[in-house]
């Protein structure tokens, strides 16, 4: 067994082992694994241990290795969780399943014209920035309810959930709680929270989907 599914067996396990402390239903969160910079021969032992649910940071990136995997193994959902130019909502739509980083109004309307051109709909969330890095994408929190709703009325969206990434130096736990007030207050039902180092923490909180990468396939 390969150290990469070794690894994705102790995340699932975690995962289980959180969702009960939590009184939430087993099969409650969906993880996400997380690989980005990793090439197709290093998915393919987490692909054939059953993991079909993926995230990738980068359009490019993703089309150089999924299409593939695609025709050898069946049932796979594919999360963009990385920043999206407005030139690569093309790309974006017919690649992935799910985009989880809608944060600005020129990503939503490009979304929405490559939505009805291709007849393809991924699953949309929009992405906050709880912390207000500015180094960092999303929309500011305080912005973030209008803003979905402005999807839904003004680019016709549906916008299944809210996605963020709590600063790297701070307790992730108050970011986690107002993505999760932010959901309830603008009717979405996913949370999209929780990377390796504190993906247990998220689904205490309420997550649905959780981000683990390093902590499956090893430090980058």
């Amino acid at each position: 067994m390969s150290d990469a599914v070794q690894q994705l067996e102790t995340v699932r396990a975690r995962i289980v082992a959180a969702e009960g402390e939590a009184n939430r239903p087993a099969g409650a969160v969906t993880l996400v694994a997380v690989s980005k910079t990793f090439d197709a021969d290093a998915i393919r032992p987490v692909l054939a241990a059953g993991q079909r649910v993926f995230g990738e940071n980068r359009v490019q990136e993703a089309q150089g290795k999924w299409p593939a995997l695609r025709e050898e193994f069946t049932g796979i959902e594919l999360h963009l969780i990385g920043p999206l130019q407005s030139n690569k909502a093309k790309e974006a739509v017919a690649l992935f399943d799910v985009i989880e980083t809608v944060d600005r109004e020129k990503i939503a309307s490009e979304l929405a014209k490559e939505i009805a051109r291709q007849g393809k709909a991924p699953k949309l969330y929009v992405q906050v920035n709880t912390g207000s890095e500015p180094q960092k994408a999303g929309i500011e929190p305080k912005e973030a309810v209008a803003f979905v709703a402005r999807c839904r009325s003004e680019h016709g969206l549906t916008i299944e959930g809210l996605m963020c990434i709590p600063p790297a130096e701070e307790n992730p736990g108050p970011h986690f709680a107002l993505l999760e007030k932010l959901a309830r207050e603008a009717g979405v039902e996913k949370l999209s929270m929780g990377m390796s180092g504190d993906y247990e923490l998220a689904v205490a909180f309420g997550a649905s989907s959780v981000r683990v990468g390093s902590a499956i396939f090893g430090h980058r």
